[in-house]
């Protein structure tokens, strides 16, 4: 145990470890204790082990587009929801023409298409604008409507 008085102001090992390189923006100066292990980056390249950050990336998402994806993921799970009951009320019409073996894969992937392309919207459209990314996601909107509930229903016709 140390006799040290600013051992309470202090982390344990501040001490033992050397400050880590950092890089500063150009036109920026580091000044005081440790400077001397700070250098500054080019415009072109970071420093060593460092990333630097897609500016598209960094940027937080509107509150109208949060707004968008939360209501469109949430179509998107009724739309999930629909393609499991209409799927389940079409499958003793579906055992006439096509073997369950044949079924049940198209029946699944139904099922995870709206989950699917969200998804896909999500990484794909990373950093371009937020209208692309809308606009693929009220696509999806139309493209995946679940035909068979819309059509027959919970009940049927």
């Amino acid at each position: 145990m140390t006799s040290d008085s600013d051992d309470a102001l202090s982390w344990d090992g501040d001490e033992q470890t050397p400050p880590a390189a950092s890089a500063l923006p150009a036109g920026w100066n580091a000044v005081g204790k440790g400077s001397d292990g700070v250098r500054g980056v080019d415009d072109d390249s970071a420093a060593v082990g460092e990333t630097v950050a897609d500016p598209a990336e960094s940027e937080p998402l509107s509150t109208a587009t949060l707004l968008v994806l939360g209501v469109v993921g949430g179509v998107y799970l009724l739309y999930s929801i629909g393609w499991v009951v209409g799927g389940l009320r079409l499958k003793p019409l579906a055992n006439f023409f096509v073997a369950d073996a044949m079924f049940l894969p198209w029946f699944v992937l139904a099922i995870a298409a709206p989950a699917l392309w969200f998804l896909a919207t999500w990484v794909l459209t990373r950093g371009r604008a937020a209208w692309v990314r809308v606009c693929l996601l009220l696509l999806g909107v139309v493209l995946l409507v679940p035909w068979p509930f819309v059509t027959v229903g919970v009940i049927g016709s």
